[in-house]
């Protein structure tokens, strides 16, 4: 009978569950995380006539209507947000791109304020995506009123930042031997992008940025919730209204545009590979 061979990383694994269990319970008691209480008598009777309330959905032709119009204005606030964020988000991923800069190959003149340049870009797309979609949305439904354009708005400066900083961390972990020889003949900067980055990085970066409209996707629905338009300003109303049956058609119809924005963006992968 052979013995079985002893695991040389059993110890490691021990001690690290170990850490990690000591870390997450203070966490645990601070966040007052407390499963027992969903399963109390009180809360379980709240939650089922909660849930009660749902049913049946609501299925008139002039609420489906309705949902229609702010599907359509939820697929726009997503698809017009990520629209402009790709735009923010081109020039500054060229800028944050240190593989682009000419001074990493030799000795160039203006280094230092190349350098001071970078870090001011790299502090502002940290602003951008340091502060969430929702509180941008909150600011601008304040400016500009209740409505779509403060969805979009929301959406294209926190995703811009997101995006810049992705897409400038896969144009840096390209392959750069062509971008060597092309800016050490003396090309452009943009001329390495096209030519030495780009056929290298291209479907990755287009495969994050449908993943990140699918995202915007979600993130519309949420932001309707403080009046920046779509399905969840017409939730937010049902639920006010404690018209159940609304908030259900709303929820199923929001749970069929997720899959189907998952389908979408799947076959869109599926295409790049």
């Amino acid at each position: 009978m052979t013995a079985h061979p002893r695991d040389p990383q059993a110890l490691r694994r021990a001690s690290g569950l170990v850490l990690a269990l000591l870390l997450l319970w203070p966490l645990l008691q601070l966040s007052r995380f407390s499963p027992s209480a969903l399963f109390d008598t009180g809360n379980l009777k709240v939650m089922g006539a909660f849930v009660r309330n749902f049913l049946p959905p609501e299925v008139s032709p002039g609420f489906l209507g309705l949902v229609v119009n702010a599907t359509l204005e939820t697929l726009a606030i997503a698809t017009a947000g990520i629209a402009l964020a790709f735009v923010i988000a081109t020039p500054l991923a060229v800028a944050l791109t240190g593989s682009l800069s000419v001074s990493r190959i030799g000795p160039g003149r203006g280094r230092k304020p190349r350098m001071a340049v970078r870090a001011g870009v790299r502090a502002l797309v940290l602003l951008l995506r340091g502060v969430p979609e929702l509180v941008w949305a909150l600011v601008f439904v304040r400016a500009l009123g209740l409505g779509a354009a403060a969805g979009v708005l929301a959406l294209a400066i926190t995703y811009g930042g997101m995006l810049a900083k992705v897409y400038a961390e896969i144009l840096e972990s390209s392959d750069t031997r062509a971008v060597d020889a092309l800016l050490g003949s003396g090309s452009g900067r943009l001329a390495a992008l096209f030519y030495g980055l780009l056929p290298h990085a291209s479907q990755e970066l287009v495969s994050y940025t449908v993943y990140r409209w699918e995202c915007a996707i979600r993130a519309s629905v949420v932001m309707g919730f403080v009046g920046a338009g779509g399905l969840g300003q017409l939730m937010d109303q049902a639920m006010k209204l404690l018209n159940g049956g609304e908030a259900a058609t709303i929820l199923l119809v929001f749970l069929l545009l997720v899959l189907l924005a998952d389908a979408l963006s799947a076959h869109l992968r599926k295409l790049l590979d």
